[in-house]
């Protein structure tokens, strides 16, 4: 796997560590990580029922027991619960210093997804080729099982390190929106942390260290368009009525250029910093044509550009929209020739960084439903935005602690990209500890597919990051 022998006078002995982390996830962490993708735990947003299904009790379950059965001494495990809310397990270990390091993932899963390849599924652990398929594997519910085998690893080499919180929560595939009361109420129990680690994220490859350095904001909602209260005879109908699908296609040509892709409106864009502009360019000198080849292009379709830099400049600071599923059309054998009163879409607006979710959403709305081509009934309704996060500036002996990680676990240097997508948790940590450092990284590499069919986790990419957060953690201690 790459690790030195030794990590010379920082109390480490490293082919010890790498043997005992991957033998633990062979033994442990594999055979529980298959027990909890065959729970059906989707977030709430998609499973609204979820306290009488019982899933996510089911998934908390199997990980608190998966923590009690490995004895760590000193670690508690507990299950926190608020009414009406998704219950967050919060795990605790003592250090031995008065600094707070605190560990996120989530167990809360995607909704299914159509288009599994044949003997794949969601609910289904199939393991090929080094890949754990199946859904929620990859995001992220490996995270609390790594988090706790890393702090193992430090304590079986007697490894000094800080106090570390490990908090798992179950809404983040909805949006995190139960967390913030989560987070108020244990307020006190977390502290101030001088170190955040979160494996939400994702990897450019499997060959090295990632760590994500900005995430995108999101704004949604439901767009709307009525011409009629019933459907009539498209041959009457038709050059008198206007069709809502033209109409809803018109209000889009008001925020997305339907040729390239870019979002209009300049309030809706943010200048780039240089310093992410050069990450980004050290980023696709490393991956090249890897970016775009991580995806599943069909026949002859091609990237949006074929600048790589400009391809990871787009999926991490600029706008981008995409339409995630439509009412009112019926399906193909159902479809009759008639006007349809109504077309709705349901809108996905990826943000930058560092744009306020709450101004772009309101913005949304006004460019949407202004002005209604030929008088029709348009409405929008707004999802709750999510602002986006930019990281801190990177301390000297994190920079250096990632380096060192990366080259001992992996053989190659770390990189830094920002993500495409969302993690609500970032923006809420970095504006309640804004001294905090943070390393957000992850297994969700290329065609890792997490949210699509096909998801799967790289189990190697899995032990080896473990690896590198045990090593960032005893780093940690030595910095502060």
């Amino acid at each position: 796997m790459g690790f030195s022998h030794r990590d010379r006078g920082r109390g480490m002995e490293w082919t010890a560590t790498r043997e005992f982390i991957e033998t633990t996830w062979q033994a442990s962490i594999l055979p529980a990580l298959e027990r909890y993708i065959e729970i059906p735990n989707q977030s709430p947003a998609f499973d609204p029922d979820w306290q009488r299904h019982g899933y996510m009790e089911r998934a908390v379950q199997l990980v608190a027991a998966w923590v009690a059965a490995r004895n760590l001494p000193g670690l508690t495990c507990e299950v926190v619960r608020l009414d009406g809310r998704t219950p967050v397990l919060w795990l605790e270990l003592p250090g031995d210093s008065a600094d707070t390091v605190l560990l996120y993932g989530h167990l809360d899963k995607q909704p299914p997804m159509e288009g599994w390849s044949d003997g794949l599924g969601p609910w289904t652990p199939v393991l090929r080729d080094g890949k754990l398929y199946g859904r929620g594997g990859a995001d992220d519910g490996y995270a609390a099982f790594a988090s706790v085998v890393a702090l193992e690893a430090l304590q079986r080499q007697r490894v000094p390190h800080a106090r570390c919180v490990v908090l798992i929560e179950a809404c983040e595939e909805s949006g995190s929106t139960d967390l913030p009361a989560y987070i108020e109420a244990l307020g006190e129990r977390i502290g101030t942390p001088s170190l955040v680690v979160c494996l939400d994220s994702g990897c450019g490859n499997y060959e090295q260290l990632w760590v994500t350095t900005s995430l995108r904001g999101l704004v949604g909602g439901t767009l709307s368009v009525t011409v009629l209260d019933e459907g009539v005879h498209s041959g009457a109908a038709s050059g008198v009525v206007p069709s809502s699908f033209r109409i809803a296609r018109q209000l889009l040509s008001r925020l997305e250029d339907e040729r390239s892709g870019a979002i209009l409106p300049a309030g809706l864009h943010v200048e780039i910093p240089a310093e992410r502009r050069a990450q980004a360019a050290a980023a696709a000198a490393v991956l090249g044509a890897g970016v775009a080849g991580g995806f599943p292009f069909a026949g002859g379709t091609r990237p949006v550009s074929d600048d790589v830099t400009e391809q990871l400049l787009n999926r991490t600071w600029r706008p981008q929209l995409e339409v995630t599923g439509a009412a009112g059309l019926p399906a193909l054998e159902h479809a009759g020739n008639v006007l349809r009163p109504t077309t709705t879409l349901k809108l996905s607006l990826r943000l930058p960084p560092t744009l306020d979710a709450g101004a772009a959403g309101a913005a949304l709305r006004t460019l949407l439903t202004a002005d209604a081509p030929h008088g029709a009934v348009v409405r929008f309704s707004a999802e709750q935005g999510t602002s986006g996060w930019n990281a801190p500036p990177l301390a000297a002996w994190l920079a250096e602690s990632a380096a060192r990680a990366s080259q001992a676990c992996f053989g190659r240097d770390a990189c830094y990209q920002g993500e495409g997508g969302t993690i609500p948790f970032m923006a809420m940590l970095g504006e309640r500890f804004p001294q905090a450092q943070f390393v957000i990284t992850g297994v969700l590499g290329p065609r890792s597919n997490a949210h699509g069919p096909n998801e799967f986790l790289h189990l190697a990419t899995g032990a080896r990051l473990t690896a590198c957060v045990a090593m960032i953690l005893a780093d940690h201690y030595r910095a502060t």
